[in-house]
């Protein structure tokens, strides 16, 4: 585990680690993650930051501030998100005698871009996702496939950090009482955002404080589907993305999807697409 003490930072363990792998042979040429870290209880203060890359900021907690060119300072707190950018000056940490945990993923590409045109607006404002322990699970995720230093777990490292984001972006927009409080549009996010893991019931229904038997009438109530067949649906969909804008082979994608087997996936893509995936990638279905 790549961690080690700096008291100028923090008083605790910091785990930062970097990308050693070479650029060239990852298959995700569009994103890329060049490094992670975890600063737990962070006491340092930094002032008219500037940075070459981008990078997402999550604080799981604490509070402190963020300001952007001098502007004025936003107060962060537990469960906020910022975003760093070039070009840019930041002034930005806990309050005064005061810590907060922080979660950063510096990243590059041009898929960037296309987030910023779209749905990763006002990069310079300070966004509420809220605590949720599927936060902890992704991000755990991450550092975890960073760490291998294997270009295929970097990419899946990648892809899995663009679904953390828009998630908490969809999770910071304003919602009417009812959706924010709708036990049913959580559970369907839920499962829409765990796609690149091993689907596992059981831990589902314990976030969601249901049993077995809910989670599948839900599942079959709104979508007229069984809850594995939903969820292999959903993977099924994500893999046709991945096969058609990246060059990560069938099995690379088939284990970011969570699949341990290739040719399982493989069976399943052809049940619920027509045909093979190679097939569908080389003929763009």
């Amino acid at each position: 585990m790549a961690t080690y003490m700096d008291y100028t930072i923090s008083s605790d363990p910091i785990r930062i680690i970097d990308r050693t792998t070479d650029k060239s042979k990852l298959s995700i040429k569009s994103l890329s993650i060049v490094s992670v870290g975890h600063l737990p209880n962070r006491t340092l203060f930094r002032s008219d930051a500037v940075f070459q890359h981008y990078a997402a900021v999550y604080i799981a907690g604490g509070s402190g501030t963020y300001r952007i060119h001098g502007q004025e300072k936003q107060s962060v707190r537990k469960g906020s998100f910022f975003i760093f950018f070039p070009d840019a000056t930041f002034d930005y940490g806990p309050d005064p005698n005061a810590t907060w945990d922080e979660f950063y993923f510096t990243l590059e590409g041009s898929r960037i871009q296309e987030w910023l045109t779209t749905w990763l607006t006002e990069p310079g404002k300070l966004r509420q996702a809220g605590v949720d322990d599927a936060y902890d699970s992704k991000m755990e995720r991450i550092f975890m496939l960073m760490e291998s230093g294997n270009p295929a777990n970097l990419d899946r490292a990648a892809l899995l950090l663009e679904s953390l984001l828009y998630e908490w972006m969809l999770n910071s927009q304003p919602q009417s009482p009812s959706a924010a409080a709708d036990p049913v549009a959580r559970l369907m996010d839920d499962l829409s955002s765990s796609i690149h893991q091993p689907f596992d019931a059981a831990r589902v229904c314990e976030r969601h404080h249901i049993s077995m038997s809910t989670l599948r009438r839900i599942i079959h109530k709104y979508t007229g589907h069984s809850l594995h067949e939903y969820v292999h649906r959903l993977k099924i969909a994500e893999a046709k993305n991945m096969l058609l804008n990246t060059h990560q082979s069938v099995k690379d994608t088939a284990l970011s999807l969570g699949f341990k087997d290739v040719f399982y996936f493989s069976r399943l893509f052809k049940k619920y697409v027509g045909v093979s995936p190679q097939h569908f990638r080389n003929h763009v279905y």
